[in-house]
């Protein structure tokens, strides 16, 4: 039996949503989540018996967007904060959609040092 979507999640289900991975493989890094809690004032976890943290739809929603801002992005913290803090909050996917990924810059850069070889 699973939980409903709109369920409150454990700290742990949302590392596995947000897919998150120790350098080591072994356990799940919830400290991450929780060291985004204390730089984010946003992400605002219900505690409850034993100080165990569940997240709703919105902070989950919150996570991912740090997750992507920090993670695929290169963002900073302080950048990051930027962003949330602006009255005019962007949805995941409009971030998605006016990024440029470093892997796509990458890709480019490759691209041109090739044909640069191939002219010389």
């Amino acid at each position: 039996m699973s939980k409903s979507v709109t369920a409150y999640k454990t700290i742990s289900e949302v590392v596995k949503i947000l897919g998150l991975k120790s350098k080591k493989g072994q356990s799940l890094p919830t400290h991450t989540i929780r060291f985004w809690e204390k730089k984010f004032k946003q992400i605002k976890p219900k505690i409850f018996n034993g100080n165990r943290r569940y997240y709703d739809e919105k902070n989950i929603d919150l996570l991912k967007k740090v997750h992507f801002l920090l993670k695929e992005e290169g963002m900073t913290i302080n950048g990051v904060k930027k962003i949330l803090n602006e009255k005019k909050t962007l949805k995941l996917d409009e971030t998605l959609n006016h990024s440029i990924k470093a892997s796509d810059i990458k890709n480019k850069v490759i691209k041109i040092s090739k044909i640069i070889k191939s002219l010389k």
